[in-house]
């Protein structure tokens, strides 16, 4: 049986605003994304989103980010690469002790927001992620883009990868993902956003901004967990993937 990975960025809130809603979503999801601080997140919001999940057998994933409250990690930023492995190796272990603290541990690694898509193809930065997710766990496994120079480092470094598709963010001919920035490049239809998950899931293949249908292939799947109607558009997800026959469980 075809088996797939739903996970959500979690935990993105900070002090008394919230932008999640992490309880309902976790009752959906297999892998947590949580926030570490550095785009969203503090420690009581940490503490929190770990105890949920590690109550529901969610696993946790330290969501790492330059150091962007401001711009939600969304904004370009050039890091000296020692300074970067430093900051992803702080975020991954203060997300380790909450994660401890409720039982579980840290189970993977996923970058957000624009240090996401920089090391798509950026191999500096690329690697100082890498460089710091050594230095907090050797054997954590990296989340992210099929085709990156993230995963690729990742691999040679003797990480587990584990690839990622997203049902809600228009693609490009090349298989990477349509900047937000850009006109269409996040898909709202509740519908489109259904059908193209069954799709990734079954047949490893989603249609291009441009109409060319490409290969993704992905052992996770994204639903971003700050779109309006997450929650439910997260519940409709996940039981068409089991109405279709696909197994949803966590890779890690």
């Amino acid at each position: 049986m075809t088996s797939i990975d739903l996970n959500a960025d979690l935990g993105e809130g900070f002090g008394r605003w919230r932008l999640t809603d992490d309880e309902q979503l976790l009752s959906v999801v297999t892998s947590a994304n949580v926030a570490c601080g550095f785009h969203a997140g503090d420690a009581a919001t940490m503490r929190r989103v770990c105890e949920l999940a590690a109550a529901r057998g969610v696993r946790i994933g330290a969501q790492v980010s330059y150091r962007d409250l401001a711009g939600f990690g969304r904004r370009a930023m050039d890091v000296p690469p020692a300074e970067l492995a430093a900051e992803v190796a702080y975020q991954i272990g203060a997300l380790e002790v909450f994660a401890r603290a409720a039982g579980a541990r840290v189970a993977y690694v996923k970058p957000h927001g624009a240090l996401y898509n920089r090391v798509v193809h950026d191999e500096e930065q690329a690697g100082a992620v890498v460089e710091g997710v050594l230095l907090a766990d050797a054997e954590l496994p990296v989340l992210g883009l099929p085709g990156s120079r993230l995963l690729e480092l990742a691999g040679k470094a003797d990480l587990p990868v584990v690839t990622e598709a997203f049902a809600d963010r228009a693609y490009t001919d090349e298989g990477t993902l349509v900047p937000r920035g850009r006109e269409g490049a996040v898909v709202t239809d509740p519908g489109t956003v259904v059908t193209r998950s069954v799709d990734l899931a079954r047949h490893g293949r989603v249609d291009a901004r441009s109409g060319r249908r490409i290969a993704v292939r992905a052992r996770s799947l994204c639903l971003h967990g700050d779109t309006p109607g997450a929650v439910e558009l997260a519940r409709r997800v996940r039981s068409a993937l089991e109405d279709a026959g696909v197994r949803v469980e966590a890779f890690a």
